[in-house]
């Protein structure tokens, strides 16, 4: 398999698990901590490389000693960091995960950490077999990088701005509830819903809708696939779409059909969203 590219947010996770968070002037005790490499860029990655793909990292950190471990952390997980930016005078970003009753994220992701068009390897992405491009990114850096790839385009997310170009550009489509209803300008309740939204995208690869609730669906040319919510325990989601994305890429580039790499796809979410905070292991079946 030929080197994946993934485009995307490089930060710092913080897990904190608590049994209740406290209120105003409130204290309470931290039953588990994790720090690790986090972002969804790097997440996407780290599941990647897990699953045995070779896979790059283009995504921006921090010149401070935990952009430093951030990337040391990536290559010894057999990313390929040679394309991880470090910015100048900007702090690396940093996501704080609490989990209660319930999940609660604290973001810091200061405006440098976003990439930039001159930041994109251009040959890079060219050469690669399969793009992905996650949209927490500005729109025309994702479009400039969607636009380079000459493999597969993967889009994860969704985007308000350049959304008919960036759709133009993409082979396979993922997105959650709500970015599904964006990215569709429909309301979207059930299965059916979300297989009527993303047979408006066609024609694509694949195209993979979650639904609150009911599961996920995947719709592609002469075919849909409906997977109900299965009996995992959801601790908690971070990480859940991240391993989706890296899974369902992983099996369509080894030449999987849409309903083995959506097998695989829910699998690797429902490992990732049993425990606490967004790393997981995933193997490839």
């Amino acid at each position: 398999m030929d080197e994946i590219v993934v485009v995307g947010q490089v930060a710092r996770d913080l897990v904190l698990v608590v049994d209740e968070v406290p209120g105003p002037g409130g204290t309470a005790p931290v039953r588990q901590r994790r720090e690790v490499l986090g972002g969804k860029g790097a997440n996407i990655a780290s599941g990647l490389a897990q699953l045995g793909a070779p896979v790059a990292l283009v995504g921006v950190v921090g010149d401070d000693d935990v952009g430093t471990r951030l990337i040391a952390r990536a290559a010894a997980d057999g990313i390929a960091t040679r394309n991880v930016v470090v910015r100048p005078d900007c702090a690396t970003g940093l996501i704080v995960d609490v989990v209660a009753d319930g999940w609660r994220y604290l973001e810091d992701l200061p405006d440098g950490v976003l990439l930039r068009e001159e930041d994109l390897p251009l040959d890079l992405i060219e050469r690669a077999r399969a793009v992905v491009v996650q949209l927490q990114q500005r729109p025309e850096v994702a479009l400039a990088a969607a636009r380079a790839a000459q493999g597969r385009v993967v889009l994860d997310g969704a985007s308000e701005q350049l959304r008919d170009e960036l759709l133009a550009c993409a082979d396979v489509v993922r997105a959650d509830h709500r970015e599904a209803e964006l990215l569709t300008g429909r309301t979207i309740r059930t299965a059916d819903d979300a297989i009527s939204a993303a047979r408006e995208l066609m024609p694509k690869e694949l195209v993979a809708f979650a639904v609150d609730d009911v599961g996920n669906v995947f719709v592609w040319d002469g075919g849909e696939l409906v997977v109900p919510l299965g009996d995992v325990e959801v601790v908690d989601t971070t990480g859940g779409g991240d391993a989706f994305v890296a899974a369902l890429t992983f099996a369509l580039t080894r030449g999987d059909g849409p309903e083995e790499a959506a097998g695989l796809a829910v699998e690797a979410s429902a490992a990732a969203v049993s425990h606490a905070g967004g790393r997981t292991r995933l193997t490839g079946r």
